[in-house]
This record gives structure tokens, sequence and C-alpha cells, in this order.
């Protein structure tokens, strides 16, 4: 008997190492992937969608406007009876306003939070604060993304010690106006790459209805 079950345990032993290794780990990744953000907006898009820019808002247009259309760049565009014309024109009064660190001076230099805080006093009789960081933290509520309307603020952190650092404000059609350090007051697009990356955070000032 004792011989017989060790011939069995032999048996078993051989069959068990004739199989397959099989691992003990997953195949399945569990790395997270980064959706860009106009992905992250068009939510009625496919899963496998590839969602791109319009080519208009790819190509590069003379003076350093950035990756928007020229129309655009220069506010040249055809307002519809729901736009708040009264901001419109007040932005445009701004474009190419140098930068300018700690200044507000339409035509002569202002830093992102000081166009913004002169814009929002003008239009909407509206007192901000004197910094990005802390127009968010005390004057704004958070909203989605796409919940984004006209005269909506965008936050960026662009120091890299993820702090809020740049502001601008929200037009339609992903555009928004903001001074820019190294071209001033210009119009660009949210899915543009670098803000895309930066994007922080949407707010809605809140005496704003």
């Amino acid at each position: 008997m004792a011989i017989k079950g060790k011939s069995i345990l032999y048996l078993a032993a051989a069959i068990l190492l004739s199989l397959p290794m099989v691992s003990c780990h997953s195949t399945k990744s569990n790395t997270h992937t980064y959706r860009p953000y106009h992905e992250r907006r068009n939510r009625s898009a496919a899963p496998n969608d590839e969602v791109t820019p319009n080519d208009d808002v790819q190509k590069p247009v003379p003076g350093g406007y950035g990756l928007v259309d020229e129309k655009w760049a220069a506010l040249d565009i055809k307002l519809g009876r729901h736009d708040n014309k009264k901001l419109y024109k007040e932005l445009k009064s701004w474009l190419g306003t140098p930068y300018a660190h700690a200044c507000q001076n339409k035509g002569v230099g202002t830093d992102c939070s000081g166009m913004v805080m002169v814009v929002y006093e003008e239009v909407y009789g509206i007192k901000l604060n004197r910094n990005s960081a802390k127009i968010l933290e005390q004057n704004c509520r958070v909203i989605q993304l796409d919940d984004l309307r006209e005269g909506d603020l965008v936050f960026f952190c662009t120091s890299g010690d993820g702090r809020v650092s740049h502001v601008g404000i929200y037009l339609k059609e992903n555009k928004f106006v903001h001074a820019s350090s190294s071209r001033g007051v210009v119009v660009d697009d949210l899915r543009q790459n670098y803000y895309a990356t930066h994007f922080h955070a949407a707010g809605r000032v809140n005496t704003h209805k």
C-alpha cells in the first residue's frame, strides 16, 4: 500500500509539472491615460472617436495671436442676440495691450488679473480681487467645463508649483481672452496643448447671474 501511495504521488507531481505556468499578475493595464481638454469636454463623442480641433484653430496666423483664426484673433466675429455685446466690445478694446506685471491700464500695460478685474467692473459693475488665485478662492464658485458660458473665468496653473497663477475670461466656442506674458492681451483656444495641459478650473463669479 505504501509503494502504491508513493506511485500516486509521483504521478500527480509529474502531471502538475507538465502543466503550463500561469502568471499571477493581471495582464490588464491599470495605467490612467490622460484625456486632453477637448476630449473631456466632448462627452457626446463615442469613446473611440478621435476628437480634434477645427482646422482653422490649428493653423497659426501672423501677428503672434496663437492657434486661432484671424477673425477670432481680432474679435471680428458675428454676434448673436444672446451675446453680451458690451463684454465683447470691452475685450476687443483691450486686444494688443502689452503685458506689464502689476498693471491694469488698457493700451498701456496689464497683467492677467488686472485686465479681468477692470473688465468685470466696467461690464458687470463687480469688483474682484487683484490676484488670480484669490479670485477663484473668494469671488467664484467652481463650475463644470460643460457649463462654461461667456463671462465665466478660466484658471490655469502655469508656474509648475500647482498654484493658480493665471486667469482669463471665457467667451464661446472654446475661446478666451487673457493677458499673455509674452504676447499681451490676446484671444486663445482652450484646446491648444499648452492651455489644456495647464488648465485648473472654470469659475463663475458669485454675483454674476
